[in-house]
């Protein structure tokens, strides 16, 4: 009896990818989960938030990408049932009655994330993949009436490969792990929306060289280059795009400006403009349904009507994110943290709230750990499986990955308004303050005072 099956549709669907050349899909439950209005809300949820403030090009959704990661999935899927087809039980080998879950966790794996979705998690303590799981198991919901289709169970059973509770470590790790079909979807289509080089890697011989284990997917000895290159990918695509300053900066203005009608909201409802479908979240009583009713556009009609506001603070973070007008930074050190008390009562006696204008951001990133006790990617180091069927961790073959496994890349960073920085042949009031300002703030570094 086949483990698990679906309907197949009477001839294969093809759409059109930027980054894949086509998605394929020929089970209809595939076909009917991306024709779910949950799914199809993914097309009204920017993928990488206000980068587009730095990148114009990154406008691309969380839609294109569950479709990508559902296709590199469908592609490992096949060459794991084509060359890898498990021959007896406890071989190690990967089980072709598994693809079907493999591929519609791959394509629910992210259908959890809201508008901003960090920013906002962070503020109105909403968690992504909780957020996915609830939906594909409530039976209210059309994911889930297209996955139960296969089986009654069969949407508990995906809501467990996201959640990383599913029994088989090669399914979970298809999709989580340090060299997973989502993160390998993520860095070439968010190089090729912002138009960096940086994240493009050889996907061509990585899936050449892909293999299951016992515990987990490997990649051969032959290709251990390839897995180089992919880590040296998203090494960069970290330092030059996801942490960029400006979009840093941009995501600060977002959090102040929700935390401030968060604020506002909870003092007097009657003195904000909100629409009914962020208004549960300001008040703190929101259900799902509410959650699914949230997307970038009702985030900036909020933000629109929000740039009107008598409030002077609420208006001012509005207009600052509709325009564009990022907060400046520097970068600080264990050294130089203790200056920025002395920072905020500079910004505040020049007239800014530095709860509003002030923030201190860190952005670091593991390029590669071999080894990871906790947290999302526990025990999941790359492994390059020998000939003799020996698997060796890849830090200990590349001395390339063994410069980056451990170590944090990135800054921290004190965002403040741009006019403390500005200089003007007109004389201002408040001068005397930008100059004791400017006097800590060195080659985009803070500094203390020379004595």
């Amino acid at each position: 009896m086949v483990k698990f099956k679906s309907q197949k549709l009477d001839h294969e669907k093809v759409i059109r990818d930027p980054v894949h050349n086509y998605i394929h899909i020929r089970d209809k439950v595939v076909y009917d989960v991306i024709k779910s209005k949950e799914f199809q809300r993914l097309r009204r949820i920017k993928q990488l938030g206000p980068a587009s403030y730095v990148f114009p090009g990154a406008t691309h959704t969380r839609f294109e990408h569950n479709l990508g990661v559902y296709e590199l999935t469908r592609r490992i899927c096949n060459i794991f049932n084509d060359r890898y087809a498990t021959q007896h039980p406890n071989d190690g080998l990967w089980n072709p009655e598994e693809t079907l879950l493999a591929q519609c966790a791959a394509l629910l794996h992210d259908i959890g994330h809201g508008p901003y979705s960090h920013t906002f998690e962070h503020l109105f303590g909403t968690n992504h993949e909780k957020m996915g799981q609830a939906i594909i198991t409530d039976k209210s919901t059309e994911v889930n009436k297209a996955l139960r289709q296969v089986s009654p169970d069969f949407p508990d059973l995906v809501a467990q490969v996201i959640a990383k509770t599913y029994p088989n470590p090669q399914v979970v790790k298809l999709i989580s792990s340090q060299a997973d079909a989502d993160r390998m979807d993520y860095l070439l289509r968010d190089a090729y929306f912002t138009g960096v080089t940086y994240g493009a890697f050889d996907l061509t011989r990585v899936l050449e060289v892909i293999r299951p284990f016992k515990d987990g997917i490997s990649f051969t000895n032959k290709g251990i280059h390839a897995v180089e290159d992919y880590i040296i990918s998203r090494y960069q695509m970290y330092q030059q795009v996801y942490f960029h300053r400006i979009n840093r900066s941009m995501e600060v203005i977002l959090h102040h400006l929700l935390e401030r009608a968060q604020t506002l909201y909870q003092e007097d409802k009657r003195q904000l403009p909100v629409t009914p479908q962020l208004a549960a979240f300001l008040g703190g009583k929101w259900t799902l349904e509410d959650y699914l009713a949230l997307d970038d556009g009702v985030m900036e009609t909020n933000f629109s009507m929000w740039r009107n506001s008598n409030d002077q603070i609420l208006s001012d973070l509005a207009t600052r994110y509709l325009d564009r007008h990022p907060l400046e930074s520097v970068k600080i050190s264990e050294e130089t943290k203790d200056l920025i008390p002395k920072l905020k009562k500079l910004i505040e006696a020049a007239g800014f709230n530095p709860k509003y204008y002030t923030a201190t951001n860190s952005a670091f990133d593991e390029p590669y750990d071999a080894y990871k006790p906790s947290g999302k990617n526990a025990h999941s180091p790359i492994e390059i499986m020998q000939e003799d069927g020996s698997l060796i961790e890849l830090s200990k073959v590349s001395p390339l990955v063994k410069s980056l496994n451990g170590t944090l890349q990135g800054d921290e960073r004190f965002f403040f308004p741009k006019t403390m920085i500005q200089h003007s042949n007109e004389p201002q009031i408040f001068d005397p303050i930008y100059q004791e300002f400017q006097q800590y703030i060195k080659n985009n570094e803070l500094h203390h005072l020379e004595k």
